[in-house]
């Protein structure tokens, strides 16, 4: 980590959202309706959680379009909808009005999320779709990798925030670099006025370190949490995540 760094920008509380894709990953192994997404949401809200998160698929592989629907009338904390950049999709999005849209890469034949969203590849379509956004008042992310061309690229075309990916930092925790790149890329963000968020394949073993970035709002987790419930519980899993954020957070400045 970086022994000093000014202008620091320290989210007093750092938020947990709680992706709630795969409790409706285990529910259409059957295409039944059990477990309910919309229930284990209020489990996460009770328990602690800041916000909810979905991922609204092309291929509709869990969340579906009843779940999207539902969420955003019943949820009592901020929705998060993440999705891709597409026509269809933004006009959900403009129909539903979530607090706020998270733009993704999306693959159909991946089995998850692989890496951040070029913010290069197309910068006119992904600025009209953010103005189409904002227009609504809807807050945007876009889930990136924590490199400085992205940051850059990300506040040229007008986000809100960014979501830094963190799937690197999660298959090698002992490597330093990949969480050097999301402590430095965290600051350069936030110097440029952007919200810093991260996510995918964070786990309690694995948090804090990530956690203790200054920057960084809003934690965005879910397969740990829902893989971890079938054992402990999804209250008891959300609590202990709670927990190890706010222990982490405790220990920044000392």
């Amino acid at each position: 980590m970086a022994a000093t760094r000014a202008p620091v920008r320290v989210a007093p509380h750092q938020r947990l959202y709680v992706n709630i894709d795969h409790v409706a990953t285990l529910r259409e192994a059957r295409r039944g309706a059990e477990p309910d997404p919309i229930a284990a949401a209020r489990v996460c809200e009770d328990a602690g959680a800041d916000g909810i998160t979905a991922h609204l698929r092309e291929d509709r592989r869990h969340i579906q379009d009843r779940d999207v629907d539902a969420h955003a009338a019943a949820v009592r904390t901020p929705f998060n909808l993440e999705m891709a950049a597409t026509e269809e999709m933004l006009g959900i999005a403009l129909r539903l009005r979530p607090h706020q849209v998270t733009l993704v890469p999306e693959r159909r034949t991946e089995i998850t999320t692989e890496g951040g969203l070029d913010v290069l590849r197309d910068p006119s379509a992904l600025r009209a779709a953010l103005n189409h956004l904002r227009a609504a008042g809807i807050r945007s992310s876009l889930f990136i990798d924590a490199d400085s061309r992205m940051i850059d690229g990300s506040v040229a075309v007008g986000a809100d925030a960014v979501e830094f990916h963190t799937g690197r930092y999660a298959h090698a925790p002992a490597d330093p670099a990949p969480l050097a790149a999301l402590d430095a890329g965290a600051a350069h963000a936030a110097r440029l006025g952007l919200a810093v968020h991260a996510g995918h394949g964070l786990t309690l073993d694995n948090v804090r370190p990530v956690a203790a970035i200054p920057e960084i709002e809003e934690l965005n987790i879910g397969h740990h949490l829902v893989s971890q419930a079938i054992f402990h519980g999804l209250d008891a899993v959300v609590r202990g995540m709670r927990a190890a954020m706010t222990d982490a957070r405790a220990g920044i400045g000392r």
